[in-house]
């Protein structure tokens, strides 16, 4: 196992598949794992590129006693990752809540980024303001964080049942279960957090091109908050998953893997 010391002796999980083309680092959502990305992972790696997974904090194999689990302490992370690795130009793509992980990296990193992908991500905002109304409910984050504090295998599967807009099967939905259930109660810290992380300053200044994947059926990161982003990236480009809800790579994979590979293939 790869470890990374990101906060005192604490440590983050992460794999790097070796490869000759461009790094792209994928950052999964919230309260998942690195294994949300499996049907991603193999198919970038066959096409020769450097793949770099990880489990955030309190995630899985990923250390769970942290102090922090802000967004913005995870995208430093992933910004450590990026340097320890001496990956140059990467790619970060980030699912979810790790949209917005990836965002603020992006916005660290600066003119050393390669590229910028948010898959159906939580960037630039989560939850509706008055002068956001393409967020997601306040409440309904705050009712799933009193769900998981009370009930919590209980939320994590109906989560799981929710997030893909069509029928799923047994197996795929206990897939995405087992890796709600294999991460700490800790790591809901920062969906807490998420309510109020405002990227709305920060995509301006990404100038690296970005993808952004929105579901057309999403009920966690409605289809809105993709449209937001896609116009306030400047070399933002929006693909309208039309079939999916919140997963795109596992409901419109010849989709999803489609568009990513063009957009890697411009970027060289």
């Amino acid at each position: 196992m790869a470890m990374l010391k990101v906060e005192g002796d604490r440590n983050i999980y992460y794999e790097s598949h070796p490869g000759t083309k461009r790094p792209v680092v994928l950052v999964h959502a919230w309260g998942m794992t690195g294994r949300l990305w499996d049907r991603v992972t193999p198919e970038l790696i066959e096409d020769g590129h450097q793949v770099i997974v990880m489990d955030l904090r309190g995630c899985d194999r990923s250390d769970n006693d942290f102090v922090d689990y802000s967004v913005a302490a995870l995208g430093s992370d992933v910004v450590k990752l990026v340097d320890h690795l001496g990956l140059e130009g990467p790619v970060l793509n980030g699912w979810s809540c790790g949209g917005a992980v990836v965002s603020d990296a992006a916005g660290k990193l600066g003119d050393r980024l390669g590229g910028l992908v948010l898959t159906c991500g939580a960037s630039p905002r989560w939850t509706a303001t008055d002068d956001f109304p393409q967020g997601n409910p306040r409440q309904a984050a705050d009712d799933t964080l009193v769900g998981l504090r009370t009930a919590r295998a209980d939320t994590a599967w109906m989560v799981s049942g929710l997030i893909c807009h069509g029928e799923i099967s047994d197996a795929t939905q206990h897939w995405m279960y087992e890796m709600f259930m294999a991460n700490s109660p800790r790591a809901d810290e920062t969906l807490a957090d998420l309510r109020d992380v405002d990227l709305r300053d920060v995509l301006p200044t990404i100038t690296a091109p970005a993808l952004v994947f929105g579901g057309r059926h999403d009920l966690f990161v409605p289809h809105g908050i993709a449209e937001a982003a896609a116009e306030l990236l400047p070399a933002g480009r929006l693909v309208s998953c039309e079939g999916s809800g919140h997963a795109p790579p596992v409901e419109e994979p010849d989709l999803y893997l489609s568009e990513l590979r063009a957009f890697l293939a411009e970027l060289g």
